[in-house]
C-alpha cells in the first residue's frame, strides 16, 4: 500500500454522538458512520466505538485508528485522566488499551478538540499559521492552542481549555463540572436550548429546534443565540489578549449555526478587545463537523510516521 493510498479510521467521541470515518492521508473522508452516545458508562461507549469501527472495516482496509475523546488525556497511555459529566462515567476509560485489544490495530488518543485543531492545522484554516486558538462549541465548550502547526498541551494537558472560564452570567443548566457560572453553562449547545426553555417557558431540544424557531421569526430564540454569541466574543477577547494568537478558529456542532451566532460573537470581540488584538481574524473551521474525525485520523498517521523513523 503506497503512502497516497493509506487510510485511517478517525473517531470522535462526544456527549451526544460517537462518529467514525475512514480518512485518507490527505484528509479525504471516504465513509462515515455514527451512533448515539450510550448513557451506560465507559464500557458501553467503547462497545459503540468498536461497533462503528467494525462496520467501517468490513468495507475498508485501514492502517490504524485515531480517537478524539473528551476530557484530559494521558496521551502516552491513551487513558482519560479526568472528564466532566458531559460524558458520565468516562473518567478512567482505557481507550487505547481497550481498542487495541479489540481491533488489533494501533490506536492514538488525544482530546477531541485537540484532534479538531490538528485537522485544521494540517489541511484547514490553521495551515501555515504561526499561532491559532481553536474553539469548539457543541455539547460542551472546548479549546486548543497550536504554535507553528504544533499542538500545545501544557503541563497537565489543558492548554487552551475554555469550558471552565468564569463568566458574568448564570446558565440555565450547569457546566459539565456542575458550576452555573462557567462558559460552558451559558454558551454550549445544551445551554442555549435550556436558556430558551427558561425564557419561553417551553422545553425545546435539541439546539437545532431553537435555530429553526429563530429562522421562523421567534424573537426569544434569536435573542438567546445572539446573547450566547456576544458572551463568547467577550470571553474570547480576554483569552486572545492573554495568548495573542494570529487567528481564532471557531468549530463544533453549534458553530454550524453560522452568522446568527458568529456575527454577534465577532462584533462583541471587536468591541471588547484592546487594539491591536481587536483586529485578530476570527474564522469558521474549514472542515466543519468533520474536523475531529479528520484530525484524529491524521494524528494516527503522524504517530505511525514518528514510530517508523
Amino acid at each position: 500500500m503506497t503512502h497516497g493510498q493509506e487510510r485511517w479510521i478517525g473517531v470522535d467521541i462526544g456527549g451526544t454522538k460517537v462518529a467514525a470515518a475512514v480518512v485518507t492521508s490527505t484528509g479525504e473522508v471516504i465513509e462515515s458512520v455514527r451512533a448515539a452516545t450510550p448513557a451506560a458508562g465507559k464500557a458501553a461507549v467503547l462497545d459503540t466505538t468498536v461497533a462503528l469501527i467494525d462496520q467501517l472495516r468490513a468495507e475498508h482496509t485501514v492502517d490504524g485508528i485515531g480517537v478524539g475523546a473528551p476530557g484530559i488525556i494521558d496521551r502516552a497511555a491513551g487513558r482519560v485522566l479526568f472528564a466532566s459529566d458531559i460524558l458520565p462515567g468516562w473518567m478512567g476509560a482505557e481507550v487505547r488499551g481497550e481498542l487495541e485489544a479489540r481491533t488489533s490495530l494501533p490506536v492514538t488518543v488525544d482530546n477531541d478538540v485537540r484532534a479538531m485543531a490538528h485537522g485544521e492545522n494540517m489541511i484547514g484554516v490553521g495551515y501555515g499559521r504561526s499561532s491559532v486558538l481553536f474553539v469548539s462549541i457543541g455539547t460542551g465548550i472546548g479549546g486548543a492552542l497550536s504554535v507553528n502547526g504544533e499542538l500545545r498541551h501544557g503541563a497537565h494537558g489543558t492548554a487552551g481549555e475554555l469550558a471552565h472560564l468564569l463568566v458574568p452570567a448564570s446558565g440555565a443548566i450547569g457546566c459539565g463540572c456542575g458550576r452555573i457560572d462557567h462558559l460552558e453553562a451559558v454558551a454550549s449547545g445544551p445551554a442555549m436550548a435550556a436558556e430558551y426553555a427558561s425564557r419561553a417557558g417551553v422545553s425545546v431540544q435539541p439546539l437545532q429546534k431553537v435555530v429553526s424557531l429563530m429562522h421562523s421569526g421567534d424573537p426569544i430564540a434569536r435573542a438567546v443565540i445572539t446573547d450566547a454569541g456576544e458572551l463568547l466574543g467577550r470571553v474570547l477577547a480576554g483569552v486572545a489578549t492573554a495568548f495573542d494568537p494570529e487567528v481564532i478558529v471557531i468549530g463544533g456542532g453549534a458553530a454550524q449555526i453560522g452568522p446568527d451566532l458568529l456575527s454577534p460573537l465577532v462584533a462583541a470581540f471587536r468591541l471588547e478587545a484592546m487594539r491591536p488584538i481587536a483586529d485578530t481574524a476570527i474564522l469558521p473551521a474549514h472542515l466543519g463537523t468533520d474536523a475531529p474525525l479528520v484530525g484524529a485520523a491524521l494524528l494516527a498517521a503522524a504517530t505511525r510516521t514518528e514510530v517508523s523513523r
